[in-house]
């Protein structure tokens, strides 16, 4: 198709040339990052290190445009500072995956608070009409240089640990997922409580772990890991919301439950579900777990039966 645009003007390029100056200048993008030791570009190498779900250095260079001997100097530093850990990855050994410590989460979390502070003073000056003038004149000048729609890899997926209101969030979401998609009646979800409410009141961090699945912000799933003995670990409450699956977050995060087992020294990891439950079924036997018995059941309003699965370590 031809283009028939005229030209660039002299006078365009002059005024994005001038924006670009008052807009760097207005947020400080010219000095040490929010006032602090660090550069625009290590904070934002923090920032994607904080949110994503251990990405490789690879993934980190490519979405961010960074070279890869720039990046790798910056993420030595940020290991040096016990900031950043690397973790073997449970799908291929040839990777390493990068995780922030909780060091280098202590070391973003007033940076990110002073940027939303800046951005909100910012936003204050001006009265409540203009702010959402400025908002839809950003949300423009970015969808006029970035028109296509925003890829599934620019969203924010992270794996945290549980915080107070989420167990209640898993219960309910397993209450509701089976109900809807398998009409599991009320009973399971006292049984799903019950799980939950132990976990709560007997959790041992030395051998015991969960998972919250977020993206962009939002909570769409969970998993833990049980002590069940000395040697063996149980996988439970794994769960997704439907507009979470299918992008292998699921496996995502049994692939944490197996990495945190063998790092914790059990022996073997088992875990308890439904013959109907095909996905999970599939995840787990693509793991290597095996089916060790099964049994028909009455349960939750339906004939079920359920299986107990096992991995060695």
């Amino acid at each position: 198709m031809k283009d028939d645009s005229p030209p660039v003007a002299p006078a365009q390029v002059k005024a994005v040339r001038g924006f670009n100056r008052f807009y760097t200048q207005r947020i400080g993008v010219l000095d040490p990052y929010l006032g602090s030791q660090f550069s625009l570009t290590e904070v934002r190498v923090l920032y994607e290190l904080a949110h994503r779900d251990q990405p490789t250095a690879a993934e980190l260079g490519r979405d961010l445009a960074l070279d890869a001997g720039y990046l790798s100097r910056i993420l030595r530093r940020f290991e040096t500072r016990g900031w950043l850990a690397r973790v073997p990855s449970p799908a291929d050994a040839r990777q390493s995956l990068l995780r922030l410590t909780d060091a280098g989460h202590a070391a973003f979390a007033p940076l990110q608070q002073k940027s939303r502070d800046e951005a909100a003073a910012l936003l204050a000056a001006l009265p409540a009409p203009k702010r959402d003038q400025l908002i839809d004149a950003m949300s423009a000048v970015q969808q006029l240089l970035d028109p296509q729609p925003q890829r599934a890899a620019s969203r924010t997926v992270l794996l945290r640990d549980p915080r107070p209101g989420d167990m209640g969030w898993v219960v309910m979401q397993h209450a509701e997922i089976y109900w809807r998609e398998y009409r599991f009646t009320q009973e399971f979800e006292g049984l799903v409580a019950e799980i939950a409410g132990k976990f709560i009141m007997n959790f041992d961090p030395a051998w015991e772990k969960g998972w919250i699945a977020e993206i962009d912000g939002e909570r769409v799933g969970s998993v833990f890991v049980v002590r069940r003995s000395a040697t063996v670990a149980q996988l439970r409450l794994l769960i997704l919301t439907p507009g979470a699956r299918g992008h292998g977050l699921g496996a995502r995060l049994t692939d944490e439950c197996i990495a945190f087992a063998r790092s914790k020294g059990y022996r073997k990891m088992m875990l308890w579900t439904q013959s109907n439950l095909d996905a999970a079924r599939a995840i787990y036997k693509a793991r290597g777990f095996e089916l060790t018995k099964s049994e028909a059941n009455n349960a939750y309003g339906q004939k079920l039966v359920g299986e107990i699965w096992e991995l060695k370590l």
